[in-house]
């Protein structure tokens, strides 16, 4: 999700596992999942939910999913202590919580998020200036060498 890291200066990450059917297992080790307009919230009952993912419906599986909605909100799985400390945190005004990557580890599908704050369009703008300058410097350097 590089339009996270643009959109958003992340602040900590967590590894979360997720609670998926089968075929959207399958579907996301095939890579068919778009983490761009996810979020995640925390419920009155410290549950964490993965909102507006869009995982692919995985089409040997059809038949077993007929009413499928991609787009449905998914468990995620932390420790009670990472949840106790995040509740806290999400509520200060500007930050929020966001998928940042999904990857397998052990056979198992798990999930980083991060804990972030918005950007202003400004700092989006001096943060390319930087690039720029940087890489000017590198190639300025190499073409002393």
């Amino acid at each position: 999700n590089k339009k996270a890291y643009h959109d958003y200066e992340v602040l900590e990450t967590y590894e979360a596992g997720l609670v998926l059917t089968g075929p959207e297992v399958k579907a996301i080790k095939l890579g068919q999942v778009n983490l761009t307009s996810g979020y995640v919230t925390i419920d009155k009952n410290e549950e964490v939910w993965l909102n507006n993912i869009y995982v692919s419906p995985y089409p040997p599986a059809a038949l077993a999913q007929r009413d499928y909605n991609p787009k449905r909100s998914r468990k995620l799985l932390l420790k009670k202590s990472e949840i106790s400390r995040l509740v806290g945190k999400t509520q200060i005004k500007g930050y929020t919580f966001i998928p940042l990557k999904i990857y397998t580890k052990n056979s198992l599908i798990k999930i980083e998020v991060g804990l972030a704050r918005g950007k202003k369009k400004w700092d989006k703008k001096e943060e390319i200036k930087k690039r720029e300058i940087e890489k000017n410097i590198r190639e300025a350097m190499k073409s002393r060498i």
